[in-house]
């Protein structure tokens, strides 16, 4: 999906924040994300840079700085909002944290599977909620990209959601994730990507929440008894750039940054569409225990986070109706 006319002119009034970067510097973007270097976030980053600086014919170029090397999300948000960075790949959740709207997301069950999240995703209407960003939180949003839906990996078994009552359970550390558990009972406990692997190991943490790819890729399943697959939120990504950066620009290369950046940020949807079922099936050949549950497994935790969070976005129920047209 090419970055659409009508959002870009919907953006347009972000040209009005201070400049506060020059041309010469605007011209060598770095790009930030939490992601590893193998990442597919961050393959993607990489390839847009190769491509941005192909079709402007060297004016522009693009050094990706992956695995936190500039800071954590929120460092990272802090430094776009200044014009220090000047764009970055990251998650909805840290957006949220600035506007709540974003929360709405990661609504237990919104997405039945991949496919419909990357509908939901590339809907128009998820796109206007971008039109949001220049003035909430002091960044540009170019489109979306995402990680799998969410799943459950524990060191212990799991027969029902009662059996995970109490157990330290890793999480990203953002508010809609940890309303979700803390309504399960489990005890939430925020934690960075490296730390993960060995704190599963060692019992650090009886399990943790995660996306099928880094389940099968980064190993975690070796440290599992129980892997469940739940889907129970979806893991979208937002492509940003520096409202002050933004300002900087011509139209012309706000054009040619918007439409490049967001031919990669589909790629990426397209890459987890494609993927996850594979990495799935990896994970149900290891011979750990696996099982697949639906929203019943969980109870009435998804109405109490709607009760939440309906109150905090304005944009939940029309989520809630566009999920339901394109299930």
């Amino acid at each position: 999906m090419l970055f659409k006319a009508k959002t870009l002119a919907g953006l347009a009034f972000a040209a009005t924040v201070t400049l506060g970067a020059s041309q010469a510097l605007a011209n060598e973007f770095r790009l930030g994300l939490i992601t590893p270097p193998p990442h597919i976030w961050t393959k993607a980053a990489e390839d847009f840079g190769a491509e941005l600086k192909d079709k402007s014919g060297g004016r522009h170029s693009v050094t990706v700085f992956p695995a936190q090397q500039l800071g954590n999300e929120a460092e990272m948000l802090q430094q776009l909002q200044t014009g220090a960075l000047d764009m970055a790949f990251m998650t909805a959740a840290e957006v949220s944290n600035r506007d709540a709207d974003f929360g709405a997301f990661y609504a237990p069950f919104l997405a039945n599977d991949i496919g419909h999240a990357a509908r939901i995703l590339q809907s128009d209407y998820a796109r206007s909620m971008l039109d949001q960003l220049p003035g909430k939180a002091g960044v540009v949003g170019i489109g979306y990209g995402m990680a799998g839906l969410r799943q459950i990996v524990s060191r212990t078994e799991v027969k029902s959601a009662d059996d995970l009552k109490g157990l330290k359970l890793r999480i990203t550390p953002f508010a809609p994730i940890l309303d979700f558990y803390n309504a399960l009972g489990a005890a939430p406990t925020p934690m960075p990507l490296p730390a993960v692997y060995d704190a599963l190991a060692n019992g650090q943490v009886d399990a943790i929440d995660m996306d099928g790819e880094l389940i099968w890729v980064l190993k975690y399943y070796e440290n599992a008894d129980t892997i469940i697959e739940s889907n129970h939120m979806m893991f979208p990504m937002i492509g940003l750039i520096s409202a002050k950066v933004w300002a900087g620009l011509s139209e012309d290369d706000r054009t040619l940054i918007a439409e490049t950046m967001n031919k990669h940020l589909d790629a990426v949807v397209a890459s987890y569409v494609e993927k996850e079922p594979v990495w799935i099936d990896e994970i149900k050949g290891t011979g750990k225990t696996y099982i697949k549950v639906g929203p019943e497994f969980f109870g009435d935790i998804g109405a109490r986070w709607d009760a939440i969070w309906s109150e905090k976005s304005p944009s939940l129920a029309e989520l809630r109706n566009l999920a339901a047209a394109t299930r």
